[in-house]
């Protein structure tokens, strides 16, 4: 028979192995609602004004995950921002990226959609703005990471932290490789050749 209780307890520890991990690298953390707890749809922040009081000290995370299997959620606009593109958008992103042999934090969602992570305080170019299905996390906003559930599965990296050593990409890297695969999924012309208006900078989160 399987042991449901001993499954959960173990999915609990390996959602708080990966917040105290983020938290340990300042990374703002953000416990969120889960399954089970009488919530519907994509987590959310279940702390009231969770925009002052994200929390990066990994034993207070870890007293928060020790008996509820919080979602694990990142507070954007402080450390990290997050552009969250379609499936399509994702996809071809991704091509750009592994042609430039470029480093960047990659995840992606059961919906469809892709989460590409950025140093924080830069909006997205207008070009990218305009496009149904992209949205900018930055101050105020956060996004699930792994490995959170969400809606039919889980979060997960296409890009794992270890990969990029933790050094977030530049905005002004990512958006311009996210210009460039709209437009090529626009027109139908891929082009891999470097783009140098967008310099490569990486941080150490």
């Amino acid at each position: 028979m399987l042991d449901t209780v001993g499954w959960r307890d173990a999915f609990r520890i390996e959602l708080r192995a990966a917040a105290i991990g983020l938290a340990s690298r300042g990374w703002p953390v953000v416990p969120g609602t889960y399954r089970g707890a009488s919530t519907e749809g994509s987590p959310v922040p279940v702390r009231a004004g969770w925009v002052e009081r994200h929390e990066p000290h990994p034993q207070r995370i870890a007293g928060w995950w020790a008996t509820h299997p919080y979602s694990v959620l990142v507070a954007t606009g402080s450390v990290v921002d997050a552009v969250e593109v379609d499936d399509e958008l994702g996809r071809m992103a991704a091509t750009l990226l592994r042609a430039a042999e470029r480093p960047a934090p990659i995840m992606s969602m059961p919906n469809g959609k892709w989460l590409y992570l950025t140093e924080a305080g830069r909006p997205v170019p207008d070009e990218l703005a305009e496009r149904a299905g992209v949205r900018w996390h930055g101050e105020g906003s956060f996004v699930p990471v792994p490995p959170t559930p969400f809606e039919h599965g889980v979060v997960h990296w296409r890009v794992k932290p270890e990969i990029w050593e933790w050094k977030l990409p530049h905005p002004a890297a990512v958006h311009g490789i996210l210009v460039r695969a709209l437009r090529a999924v626009t027109t139908g012309v891929t082009e891999l050749a470097e783009d140098t208006s967008h310099p490569v900078g990486t941080s150490a989160a």
